[in-house]
């Protein structure tokens, strides 16, 4: 594999990374409400699960989509209602005022923060589909590991320095402010936002 190939093949998944979807969304919205701390830790769960569904399309998991199609087809379906669900929970929960004297207890776990992460970028099957397309005529055959795991390393990066950035913009005291001031709009355009792209997710 060639340095330019190499590099075409990181900025191509930046690119991808940096267009608005679940994970970017969700990193936004936990940085507004839980501050960068947490947004770290879900940003790292979101890379971890970008670099499972590229460790998928390395190993041909797009051949098995296209051998079985139904599978892709379930998968979208779960992951679509998933991401309805946590739309569903935003738009519930709008209308309830955010007590600022209970922030210290707001933040949840680095687990619980990363598990979410993970879990939001795994809902969404298409990055594999995407990576295949990627990695199709730039990754040969023969690519010696070392390669690989530097690919890896740079899905990590971009996906997750990308959603700290976003969760870190979204932390600041005055985008916090405008945020309790508009608590109930804010979370219903996230969550409204989220089901339209869980649906899209799923019908497409």
């Amino acid at each position: 594999m060639t340095l330019t190939a190499f590099l075409a093949v990181a900025f191509l998944h930046l690119m991808a990374a940096i267009s608005p979807g679940p994970a970017v969304l969700m990193s936004a919205r936990t940085g507004v409400t839980e501050g960068l701390r947490t947004g770290t830790f879900l940003a790292c769960g979101i890379g971890i699960g970008a670099v499972i569904w590229a460790m998928a399309a390395l190993f041909g998991l797009a051949i098995v989509f296209q051998a079985a199609p139904a599978l892709l087809w379930a998968l979208k379906i779960i992951g679509g209602i998933y991401l309805l669900h946590m739309a569903w929970g935003m738009w519930r929960d709008a209308a309830k005022p955010l007590d600022m004297a209970q922030t210290s207890r707001l933040p949840r776990t680095a687990i619980s923060a990363f598990r979410l992460g993970f879990v939001t970028q795994l809902a969404n099957p298409k990055p594999a589909v995407l990576f295949s397309a990627i990695f199709i005529g730039t990754v040969p055959p023969n690519t010696p590991l070392w390669v690989y795991a530097a690919l890896l390393t740079v899905v990590f990066l971009n996906e997750a320095l990308w959603n700290i950035l976003v969760a870190r913009i979204f932390s600041f005291e005055r985008t916090r402010s405008g945020y309790i001031n508009l608590k109930t709009i804010i979370d219903r355009a996230f969550g409204g936002m989220l089901a339209i792209l869980g649906l899209k997710i799923a019908a497409t």
